[in-house]
């Protein structure tokens, strides 16, 4: 396991909610975050099924054309009761050509559930897979998940992505509902940190 020596870390990715929560996630250990977007990087063709997959190739891409390691984040909602979708094609579900829509995208994944009548609690999961790649090839992955379910309508607008309409286990708030201190200490982001944090960085 190689540990990151280095005082600059890249975000593989231009989604500020994202950027957001790994720069606070990181800020105790002194790294100084930049995005993909400082680099003037467009964001690779993510062409793998598997969250590791397209998570290596955002990571390694950054890396190569930045000069400093790079950390990638690929993460979903999977639903059980849609057979796992949307998963890995998370955000591609609100790809829309004025941008991403997610408001339209959990509408499609409820109504979907509604279709297929599928029984309450509606389970589903998110997942994050992290990859921290160095210029060099080198990389690590650590993968984190957070157990919940898909609840109607959608509540809170402090979250991002599917956020609105994932309620965790445990909870009667979603994520976009979650003050954004306690949804750090619980995401499935946060799960990946920690194993990030105990194999590269403490």
């Amino acid at each position: 396991m190689r540990r990151f020596d280095g005082d600059t870390l890249v975000i593989a990715s231009h989604n500020a909610g994202k950027i957001r929560e790994i720069r606070a996630l990181l800020e105790p250990f002194g790294v100084h975050v930049r995005s993909a977007a400082d680099f003037d990087l467009t964001e690779p063709e993510e062409t793998e099924e598997t969250f590791a997959g397209n998570a290596r190739i955002k990571a390694h891409y950054t890396a190569e054309h930045s000069g400093y390691p790079a950390l990638s984040d690929d993460s979903g909602i999977v639903v059980d009761a849609l057979d796992g979708a949307p998963g890995v094609h998370t955000a591609d579900w609100a790809e829309t050509e004025a941008g991403r829509d997610f408001p339209m995208a959990m509408t499609k994944v409820w109504t979907l559930l509604e279709e297929r009548e599928a029984p309450a609690p509606r389970t589903a999961r998110f997942c994050c897979t992290l990859c921290l790649a160095w210029p060099d090839g080198h990389d690590e992955v650590f993968e984190g998940t957070v157990d919940g379910q898909v609840v109607w309508p959608m509540r809170g607008d402090r979250g991002f992505g599917f956020d609105p309409v994932f309620q965790p286990d445990g909870e009667t708030d979603t994520f976009g509902q979650m003050d954004p201190a306690k949804k750090h200490g619980m995401s499935h982001r946060a799960a990946a940190f920690a194993k990030l944090v105990a194999a590269c960085f403490a």
